[in-house]
């Protein structure tokens, strides 16, 4: 609604946001969109919050999309916060948050990205949009397509969970199953794009899905009463999640609603899938591709983020860090979140809670922190990681 235009996040070039544009035509990094923050802090108020749909529309003045009926939602955001007390217990926490994301529309957070990127889609009046996914991402685009109207081609791994594939098919979307991983299924978005028509919505190579996620970082504060937790936890592959909240909080703070304070950002991956890992534990700016690439949780199966710096800068300027999981410890710890606190987490989650574990033995975290870990989607879509 106050979008004034678009900067990459690594030149500062700045674009025309009354176009579509991907990445930088300078340099081939993200983009970030720009709001007067100033006209948008008259209405969007923390009063004004209180009588609002439950939606992450509720934030509409800081979100890209000019006209309402250009919107295209699914009900999305809003999640619930939380308590997680008996989980809490086993550890000397008396603050333990899940943020349960598997509550969105088709069951993951990548419901939030989708509904900004294919309302901004809708309102520039594409017709054919085009996406890698390792699955959530693909059945959200699917999902967001269909309810606009438009055409949504998916190219993803073939092992890529069953459900994610029949979601996908059900709702109508062209699926390509490639043989190799979600950066082969980019290169083939890439090389077809053009002659096909198609527009690319890849993480992180479009401004908007990053502005459905930094919604995230609104409800945080806003479920806890404006006050940041001391210590989120998140799964992180493409990483758009986590680089949204940490814009968000920033527009956030030049809105007057919170101060500097930061919560310390970990990111957490698999042993098998580790590249912000290794670049956080080296000191790089940038990440080399995780060359082999592998681990149950598809999710995490990301050999190189575009986004690579913007996450390292994140962790680094916040105080956190990253963490690497093995898979047997997040299927073990899926199954000790779901016994004691009855959410059923996407191995991503379990992932987190297993890394809460690392950083309590290594004293990272206090009994007295405000802890969040991220929940991105339902066990349900990750059978084949269970019992068999």
């Amino acid at each position: 609604m106050h979008l004034t235009h678009l900067a990459c996040t690594a030149c500062n070039k700045e674009h025309d946001a009354a176009v579509p544009q991907n990445v930088c035509t300078a340099c081939g990094k993200p983009l970030f969109a720009h709001y007067d923050l100033v006209a948008a802090a008259k209405t969007l108020t923390k009063e004004s919050l209180r009588t609002r749909e439950k939606s992450l529309w509720r934030y509409r003045e800081v979100l890209p999309v000019k006209n309402p009926t250009d919107i295209v939602t699914l009900g999305e955001g809003w999640t619930p916060l939380l308590p997680a007390p008996r989980l809490g217990a086993k550890h000397g926490l008396s603050r333990l948050f899940i943020k349960d994301e598997a509550q969105n529309p088709t069951a993951s957070f990548k419901a939030r990205g989708m509904t900004a990127a294919v309302s901004m889609a809708k309102q520039y009046g594409l017709k054919k949009l085009a996406a890698p996914s390792a699955g959530n991402a693909a059945g959200a685009l699917a999902a967001y397509a269909a309810r606009a109207g438009m055409e949504a081609h998916l190219f993803m791994p073939r092992d890529t969970p069953k459900a994610n594939i029949i979601e996908c098919e059900q709702m109508g979307a062209h699926v390509t199953l490639i043989n190799g991983l979600i950066t082969d299924c980019g290169a083939e978005v890439a090389k077809r794009k053009v002659a096909e028509g198609w527009f690319d919505v890849s993480t992180l190579k479009e401004p908007y899905r990053a502005e459905g996620k930094k919604t995230l970082g609104y409800e945080l504060a806003e479920q806890l009463n404006w006050t940041l937790p001391d210590v989120i936890l998140y799964p992180t592959g493409g990483g758009t999640g986590l680089v949204g909240m940490w814009k968000a909080f920033d527009e956030m703070e030049r809105m007057g609603w919170i101060d500097a304070k930061r919560p310390r950002m970990y990111s957490v991956q698999a042993e098998g899938c580790q590249p912000i890992v290794r670049a956080f534990t080296q000191g790089d700016k940038f990440a080399a591709e995780h060359l082999g690439a592998h681990t149950r949780a598809s999710g995490l199966r990301v050999p190189k983020a575009i986004g690579d710096f913007i996450m390292l800068n994140a962790l680094r300027q916040s105080g956190g860090g990253a963490i690497a999981i093995s898979d047997e410890q997040m299927i073990t710890c899926t199954k000790e979140v779901g016994s004691t606190e009855g959410v059923f987490t996407a191995p991503e989650g379990g992932a987190c809670y297993a890394a809460l574990k690392t950083l309590l033995a290594a004293n990272q975290v206090k009994p007295d922190d405000t802890v969040v870990i991220f929940n991105t989607s339902t066990g349900l879509k990750y059978l084949e990681c269970y019992g068999g």
